[in-house]
């Protein structure tokens, strides 16, 4: 097993990469006590060779590696990469690619819903995976041999599913499913963290300009306060304590402190006045500086039947397509399909999704395809 920890064996590794069309690559990182993951260990392989960096080694440049994640004319292969590419973002200062993620090809294939690479390996070769080391504080050193085989394992199998994956996408004319996916992978604003744009995480529990304004300026100030100590967004402080500043808006700190949500003791911390001052401005410049209220839909009445009539006509669909139904159309999908028909802005209504499903389901709810039984199974009628 080839263990890289320096920067001339890093370089040397990555040169004859980047003779090959693809790359698979995986990372083993910990994130527990900061707001930024800590990369541990990056592990590659091509169909020639194989490799676990260790990022941790002294004096280690990984340059190359961003030379090798950052050229368009080589297929990163990764299985589930939203992590991975979040990593890879701030190494790259910028969106790797092109990437092809073996979960969303899995669900294409119809392998499930969220089509896990243990499932896939056992599917597709036959192999159960050793699980054992997975709760590995991999940024200790040394790693053991059972540890490190269990890391380069996640891209040697990945490098014997890729190609049957691409194949069978090929073969069923599905490549472009994928590919449309992928493409929304490369938004850059999945991987920052804009402390402005930071109360998007949270779910909004009122529509009053200074309600949103007072909790826009509570998770920017919370962002700004765990990305400066390089520690977790709840370390700072949790969730509730958000809502609670956005409907009490205290003005001092005095008020501050008797608020349910703020720990005790916190209006002593040095971090206190500044969150106090961050709000005040915020209720102020209310107008100016609240996020857009959430449009209220009003959904109309008694659509229970409707939402049925389309989850089973999905399921029929998918099952006839042999894919996964959560890539398709989620709940919300069906939900705003049921309400609106063809005016619901959904991915449901666009592309091949439209093809495979979206626009039978418009011909269902306008009479033109019924549901009957046949036997034991439903099934889809197109009527005249």
């Amino acid at each position: 097993m080839k263990i890289i920890r320096d920067t001339a064996g890093l370089r040397a590794f990555c040169d004859a990469a980047r003779a090959h069309d693809f790359v698979c690559i995986d990372t083993e990182f910990m994130r527990e006590s900061t707001f930024f993951s800590i990369l541990c260990l990056v592990q590659v392989a091509t169909t020639e060779d194989e490799a676990i960096i260790d990022p941790l080694a002294d004096g280690m440049d990984l340059t190359s590696l961003k030379d090798l994640l950052l050229d368009g004319g080589i297929t990163k292969v990764l299985h589930a990469a939203r992590q991975d590419m979040e990593i890879f973002y701030r190494i790259c200062e910028g969106v790797p690619g092109p990437i092809f993620d073996t979960q969303i090809a899995g669900m294409a294939l119809g392998l499930g819903d969220s089509a896990g690479y243990g499932a896939l390996v056992k599917g597709r070769l036959n192999i159960n995976l050793d699980k054992g080391a997975r709760f590995t504080d991999w940024s200790r050193r040394p790693l053991s041999e059972k540890q490190l085989s269990y890391a380069i394992a996640d891209v040697t199998h990945l490098r014997d599913l890729y190609p049957g994956v691409l194949s069978e996408l090929e073969d069923k004319g599905r490549l472009s499913w994928v590919t449309e996916e992928m493409s929304q992978h490369m938004d850059e604003s999945l991987y920052t963290f804009e402390p402005e744009e930071a109360w998007q995480r949270l779910k909004l529990r009122g529509h009053k300009k200074q309600y949103l304004a007072a909790l826009k300026a509570a998770a920017a100030w919370r962002e700004r306060q765990a990305i400066k100590k390089d520690i977790p967004r709840r370390r700072v402080l949790k969730d509730d304590a958000m809502y609670d500043l956005a409907q009490q808006r205290p003005r001092t700190i005095e008020a501050l402190a008797k608020l349910r949500g703020i720990p005790r003791g916190f209006e002593r911390s040095s971090s206190a006045q500044g969150l106090v001052d961050s709000l005040s401005a915020a209720i102020d410049n209310a107008d100016e500086y609240a996020p857009p209220a959430p449009k209220v839909q009003h959904m109309p009445p008694s659509l229970g039947p409707r939402i049925e009539m389309i989850k089973t006509l999905l399921r029929l669909r998918t099952e006839v397509e042999g894919i996964a139904t959560r890539l398709v159309a989620n709940a919300r999908d069906i939900e705003q399909l049921a309400a609106f028909g063809e005016s619901a802005d959904i991915a449901a209504l666009k592309g091949w999704r439209r093809e495979i499903f979206g626009q039978d389901a418009l011909d269902m709810l306008r009479g033109k395809i019924a549901l009957r039984l046949e036997g034991e199974h439903v099934v889809a009628e197109r009527l005249d």
